[in-house]
């Protein structure tokens, strides 16, 4: 097999891309490590909590949204549980499954601290982008994301190859167990 190696343009662009990823995230981390006492993980799954219908999901199907392992979810419910923020039930029609539920306390913070975050994610990118720029962004991001994830039927990606893919059971979804 050989290899294809990146052309100049592509590694100008790998490069450009691992460079400005990572001072995103950290410029987001900090600003909510400041502001709110938290990594980007968390609030991430306080603002999805507080975007379901009536402020819960299936710990599974938040993982998925998060892209991230069960494992690495469960630390952070738990983190977030133990300061108030969330609290975990259980899922009357599958014993193994459980949820996360935003708490009035949780949503409180949230509140607070979305302002802030909004301001720093503007400020960060997109008021350094054209609208144009902002639309090929949203494209990109998203056909590299179907990729991965095996959503567009080329190479580079299945959908059992990501942790957080699992089948579903009665409790999936956010409606009520």
């Amino acid at each position: 097999m050989t290899t294809r190696w990146l052309t100049s343009e592509e590694q100008r662009a790998w490069r450009a891309y691992i460079a400005a990823s990572r001072l995103l995230e950290d410029a987001i981390d900090r600003q909510l490590q400041q502001e709110g006492g938290m990594p980007h993980l968390f609030y991430s799954v306080l603002a999805n909590l507080s975007e379901a219908p009536g402020r819960r999901l299936r710990m599974t199907g938040l993982a998925e949204t998060l892209k991230i392992t069960r494992s690495r979810l469960t630390y952070a419910v738990t983190r977030l549980e133990r300061d108030g923020l969330v609290r975990r039930e259980n899922c009357r029609q599958d014993k193994r499954g459980s949820f996360a539920v935003l708490t009035e306390e949780g949503t409180a913070v949230l509140e607070r601290t979305a302002p802030g975050h909004v301001e720093t994610v503007r400020a960060a990118l997109f008021d350094r982008l054209t609208p144009e720029q902002v639309e090929q962004l949203g494209e990109i991001c998203t056909r590299i994301a179907r990729g991965l994830q095996g959503e567009d039927g080329g190479a580079g990606g299945a959908a059992e190859d990501v942790p957080w893919r699992r089948r579903s059971s009665p409790c999936s979804g956010g409606s009520p167990g």
